[in-house]
């Protein structure tokens, strides 16, 4: 609404936010090519100033209609210096535009796709903990069913620290590719069909819209790549770029929750030569220069 005052008159604003509102405005703007001719974020010391514990900043925007110039300058305080300077290029928006032009070769060279992990949105039902070789789900009942559609689960929590090569989590797979029907269940893997009958008030009342025209007990971020033998994995939560190549545990592949994005390959050597890639230093730098670590989600 402000930026609307300025649409055909100079001015400026500054403004008492959030860091992460202020960077959200500042991409509107970009992104209504709002008349702009310079903008920048001070960061101030909320729980000094007012007793709050989040990460605020001065908001400075410098309205002109006859100027669209949407690089701003990030600096660490109100007096102090430039700590980083953002932009919008590639249709994203760059952290640390010095560092990404110096490295902008990196950008888009691969065929690769990262996805997310499988999303069910019923941990209770479709997670099981293996304890003393019995599976039990959420609600703390055995649970006895074919292990046909059941895989070794790595959680973002595992991946961030490390733990990939054995675990006692275990999720149930009711689809190799989202849309699939799940009625054959029934015929080849009966007791796991019972079980998610007996279950399925938790099942049919998931909230999100996603499960809706689908087959029942429905999950998502699914397909070929979740059931290759080999994968680069890393959880979008922590504030590190700190990838793990993750084989198969107990002859089966592993999967992750979707907190994880990864990559997914069939042969050992070119997932090995990947993973080296993505820790050598120019990628850690190209990288990091992409990613607001004060974001709650900040590897996307």
């Amino acid at each position: 609404k402000v930026s609307e005052w300025f649409l055909h008159r100079n001015g400026h604003l500054a403004m008492l936010a959030k860091t992460s509102v202020a960077r959200k405005f500042l991409s509107h703007l970009h992104k209504s090519k709002k008349g702009m001719s310079s903008s920048a974020i001070y960061r101030i010391d909320a729980m000094k100033y007012f007793g709050a514990a989040v990460d605020a900043c001065l908001l400075y925007c410098r309205f002109d209609p006859s100027m669209h110039n949407y690089d701003y300058d990030v600096y660490d305080s109100l007096s102090g210096e430039i700590e980083y300077r953002v932009g919008h290029r590639h249709g994203l928006t760059i952290k640390d535009l010095d560092t990404f032009e110096k490295l902008d070769f990196l950008m888009g060279n691969s065929s690769a796709k990262w996805r997310s992990g499988i999303k069910h949105d019923c941990s209770e039902i479709m997670e099981l903990t293996k304890k003393d070789g019995e599976f039990y789900n959420g609600l703390g009942e055995r649970v006895e069913i074919e292990h046909d559609l059941l895989y070794p689960l790595i959680k973002g929590s595992d991946v961030a620290n490390g733990r990939v090569s054995e675990t006692s989590r275990f999720v149930l797979v009711t689809q190799k590719s989202v849309g699939e029907e799940t009625k054959p269940i029934r015929m080849f893997a009966p007791k796991t069909w019972a079980y998610l009958e007996t279950y399925s008030k938790y099942l049919d009342s998931r909230k999100s819209k996603i499960y809706q025209n689908n087959p029942r007990f429905s999950i998502f971020g699914v397909g070929t790549y979740t059931f290759t033998p080999w994968k680069i994995a890393i959880c979008s939560l922590y504030k590190n770029l700190n990838f793990r190549l993750v084989g198969q545990i107990q002859n089966k592949p592993a999967v992750f929750d979707d907190t994880v994005y990864f990559l997914s390959f069939e042969d050992f050597e070119e997932a090995k030569e990947v993973f080296d890639f993505l820790h050598s230093e120019d990628v850690q730098r190209f990288l990091s220069a992409l990613i607001f670590w004060d974001d709650k989600r900040p590897i996307k």
